[in-house]
């Protein structure tokens, strides 16, 4: 932090997040943009080249998630970091247990301000400074070491939150960054990745049977072998989808069957 500018690095795969926080930063004359990426691997070289004091950072990116990213940078330089997020699952939950700073999409101007409130008065102290630094060290260590299921899933729809057990999906599909949860009757719209939810369902519970198709193993009813060596599942409530040859062998592995039935 040079004379008392402190220099920010805009991180975040939507165009339009990037120019309002930059637009939002034009109130604040001791906040000096830096540079702006649009992806990890931008951000992660714009880091070592520019050494920003705080950075705001999209939790959701591809190829390089933001939490990834800090994994690699943190023992280089670990900026002062507001995460900014829609409301992706782990992520909420991790920020409040480890007392991080995030930003929940959409965000207002006061909630802007005051986030940028806290991250001036961490900045002046170099105490609140080691503080954060520790806080990130922990909420990357439980980001790591995480294994426990989801019990709830955040979803945003109608400008009110509803949390849906995931036990109620009877499956999902991907659309580029997005996902469709599937429920009796209704689907609903989540901003997440499929391979990041992949990895926080109960995998006893859920398979992947396509590359952009997850199921919940307990409304399967019928498979139909095609003769392309891949299966149609048929689910309780008559949905007919695709197993993949490439996620057959995992498919059958969790009912503890051979594939060659």
């Amino acid at each position: 932090m040079i004379n008392n500018l402190i220099k920010v690095l805009v991180v975040d795969d939507e165009p339009l997040a990037r120019i309002l926080i930059i637009e939002l930063l034009k109130d604040f004359p001791e906040f000096q943009v830096a540079g702006e990426c649009s992806n990890g691997t931008e951000a992660l070289e714009a880091v070592r080249e520019n050494l920003p004091d705080l950075v705001f950072l999209d939790v959701q990116m591809p190829e390089m998630d933001g939490l990834t990213l800090l994994e690699k940078i943190q023992k280089e330089h670990l900026p002062a970091i507001i995460f900014v997020t829609a409301y992706d699952q782990f992520a909420i939950r991790a920020f409040d247990f480890h007392a991080v700073d995030y930003l929940l999409k959409p965000f207002s101007k006061e909630r802007f301000e005051k986030a940028l409130l806290r991250v001036k008065e961490r900045l002046s102290n170099h105490s609140t400074i080691d503080l954060a630094r520790r806080q990130i060290s922990s909420l990357l260590e439980n980001y790591q070491n995480k294994s426990a299921p989801l019990k709830r899933l955040f979803i945003k729809d109608k400008g009110k939150i509803i949390l849906l057990e995931p036990e109620t999906i009877d499956w999902i599909e991907a659309d580029d960054k997005y996902v469709h949860l599937h429920t009796a009757g209704k689907s609903y719209l989540l901003r997440q990745t499929l391979n990041v939810l992949e990895a926080e369902l109960d995998p006893q519970a859920f398979a992947r049977i396509h590359r952009s198709t997850i199921v919940n193993l307990a409304r399967v009813r019928e498979l139909n072998p095609l003769f392309n060596g891949e299966y149609v599942l048929i689910l309780a409530n008559g949905t007919k989808l695709t197993l993949s040859r490439n996620y057959k062998n995992r498919f059958f592995e969790q009912f503890g069957k051979n594939p060659r039935i």
